[in-house]
């Protein structure tokens, strides 16, 4: 089994950016966290991270992967275009953040990838991403 877990724009600003909002753990101790998990369940994880739309996308279109995690940070509320990629592929897909975007300011309330993805994880600070992954590979598993 693979997973392939995306990162969007701002992210590799863990551990710098809004501390108060999202911690002090950085995005590379997030995926060797991560990787742990994978690790002890037999997966594959690979991990992108990009500020670019564009190549977020060229990601999802070109990933042969079971199932897909993404944060797509402020593309979550903007980019119709992240959607269609991931509906064009039909790879099982879990919207995870680090806070609770329902919770924040109301521009941040919509999500345009939640209603392609099996699932969303908010709000759990760095443990949004385990319980994603978690909850990613039971889904397959169960296949």
């Amino acid at each position: 089994m693979n997973i392939l877990v995306i990162n969007g724009p701002n992210l590799n600003m863990l551990g710098q950016r809004e501390p108060e909002k999202y911690g002090n753990i950085t995005l590379e101790t997030i995926e060797n966290n991560l990787d742990k998990i994978a690790q002890a369940e037999g997966v594959t994880l690979e991990t992108f991270q990009s500020n670019h739309e564009g190549e977020i996308i060229d990601k999802i279109q070109q990933t042969k992967c079971d199932g897909l995690i993404i944060n797509a940070g402020g593309f979550t509320h903007t980019s119709v275009a992240i959607r269609d990629a991931i509906s064009s592929v039909g790879i099982p897909t879990v919207e995870v953040h680090m806070t609770n975007i329902h919770a924040r300011e109301e521009f941040r309330h919509t999500s345009l990838i939640s209603g392609v993805s099996i699932a969303q994880v908010v709000g759990f600070k760095e443990k949004s991403y385990e319980f994603a992954l978690s909850g990613l590979i039971s889904y397959l598993q169960k296949k």
